[in-house]
């Protein structure tokens, strides 16, 4: 007869949400290492954001851009009002795109970006530094009107960055962010 001892310590160390959480954190490490540097400033009747995402710049996109492949970079930057006991409010949000593509026989990056739809910058350029830095640096980005926005009220902008075609796989069944970022502010008129 086998004497078999349990104790609610390794029961609850050991349960089915528990384990559920573990693999959950394990599968999503990726998403945590890759951190959305972000900083919002309000001036006039415009909220701009800066947001840096050098990191998603992996070895694997290098080489897609450079077989000549088009790569896509999306942020979708949303502006967001913190309720409390409730799921916080979307007040606004925005899409930045950078295009990258790579001419093997002139060697030159094509850079197109995009916000919002609307191209805003097209360079041609043979710097490779000179495109991780258009298609991961953003500044001063006049992407959300203040009009809209309460007096000392706490806001958040959450930044999810996108890259394709995809430098990691994933054993999730939906879409992930290659790196998410998010700063709580509050805002005070300049």
């Amino acid at each position: 007869m086998k004497t078999r001892v349990s104790s609610p310590f390794v029961s609850r160390v050991f349960s089915a949400p528990m384990m559920a959480a573990v693999a959950l954190v394990l599968l999503t490490a990726p998403i945590l290492a890759q951190v959305i540097r972000i900083t919002p400033l309000a001036r006039e009747d415009r909220l701009l954001v800066s947001f840096d995402v050098s990191e998603t710049f992996t070895e694997d996109l290098r080489e897609a851009i450079q077989s000549g492949l088009p790569t896509s970079f999306a942020y979708d930057v949303e502006l967001r009002r913190a309720t409390p006991l409730w799921v916080d409010r979307l007040v606004s949000s925005a899409r930045v795109a950078a295009t990258v593509r790579f001419d093997n026989l002139t060697r030159r990056y094509h850079v197109t970006v995009m916000h919002d739809g609307r191209v805003e910058l097209t360079e041609v350029t043979e710097d490779e530094a000179v495109v991780r830095e258009l298609v991961t640096s953003f500044q001063r980005l006049p992407l959300f009107s203040t009009r809209q926005l309460e007096v000392n009220a706490d806001y958040y902008l959450r930044v999810r960055a996108r890259t394709s075609p995809r430098s990691q796989w994933s054993m999730l069944p939906w879409d992930r962010a290659a790196a998410l970022g998010s700063v709580r502010f509050t805002f005070i008129p300049q």
